[in-house]
């Protein structure tokens, strides 16, 4: 164990090292943080630890380990709790919620720590989950009925209805048009980690990676010493989105939105070290 800790502390080092030159190099000034930057860094005053969560980055697994530190004994097993009562906002304390002086004390002395997420294969993972699935008709009724009005040629009224069988490419047009932005922030679940979490003014202890979750994960929980109890639930891999079937979803996007696409995630593709994927035709 001893060997294997060091070998992470240097992965997690070179993580961090990594996240530092890219901030210096593109971000100019550092601006204040707002109490609406800190809407998803979840509190745990008992460990000392705050968590920036991402959707579709493992989160609610996270919230469910979070809820089994800040419980008090409540929750012993994360998967006993169901996914639903992961995401109630009163369940779990994020960081807007504190006054700035103890704001600023959690950020200088607890540990800090985000998962991150190939972007392209996040945002499959976010399309396929909000617009393919039957059930998500909250999705459908609010974002799919104004991509479709959009983007779509000849919407049949049915779909302008109903908003439940939006393609990949209409939201791909969907998250570049310039309005999309202008009147409103994107969703959470395609929203770019760094503006969910802000790396370059929030320094972060540990970037966690999906690609890695298992041993990330339990590295973190041994960092802040929770119980040897609480275990991180292994991840089922049975409908995950695979780098294999997000190059599916892009064969159909013309190399034209390829590239733009790309520019609106770029940062985030830095910030955290992932290449260009092989699929897309941007070269």
């Amino acid at each position: 164990p001893q060997f294997e800790q060091s070998s992470l502390q240097a992965v997690h080092q070179q993580r961090r090292e990594m996240l530092s030159n890219v901030c210096s190099r593109y971000t100019r000034k550092r601006r204040l943080l707002q109490p609406d930057d800190l809407r998803h860094l979840v509190v745990d005053d008992t460990h000392g630890l705050l968590y920036c969560y991402v959707p579709k980055v493992a989160c609610t697994n996270w919230k469910r380990v979070m809820m089994v530190l800040t419980g008090q004994g409540k929750y012993q097993d994360p998967l006993e709790i169901p996914a639903h009562e992961a995401h109630v906002p009163s369940n779990l304390r994020t960081l807007s919620e504190y006054s700035v002086a103890e704001i600023n004390y959690r950020l200088r002395s607890y540990l800090k720590f985000v998962f991150v997420r190939e972007p392209f294969e996040r945002l499959v993972s976010a399309y396929r989950n909000k617009f393919t699935l039957s059930y998500n008709t909250a999705f459908h009724k609010r974002y799919g009925t104004k991509i479709i009005r959009r983007h779509r040629q000849q919407p049949s009224d049915r779909a302008l209805e109903r908003g439940d069988d939006v393609r990949f490419e209409e939201f791909v047009y969907y998250l570049l048009d310039p309005r999309t932005q202008q009147e409103e922030p994107f969703n959470e679940h395609w929203e770019r980690v760094h503006s969910l979490c802000h790396p370059c003014i929030i320094h972060y202890d540990v970037v966690g990676k999906y690609e890695t979750l298992a041993e990330d994960a339990n590295y973190i929980l041994q960092l802040v010493g929770a119980d040897t109890s609480v275990k991180f639930p292994a991840s089922s891999k049975t409908t995950r989105t695979t780098d294999d079937m997000t190059a599916q979803f892009f064969q159909d996007i013309s190399p034209f939105y390829q590239r733009r696409l790309f520019n609106l995630y770029k940062m985030d593709y830095l910030l955290f070290n992932y290449s260009i994927p092989s699929y897309l035709r941007i070269r």
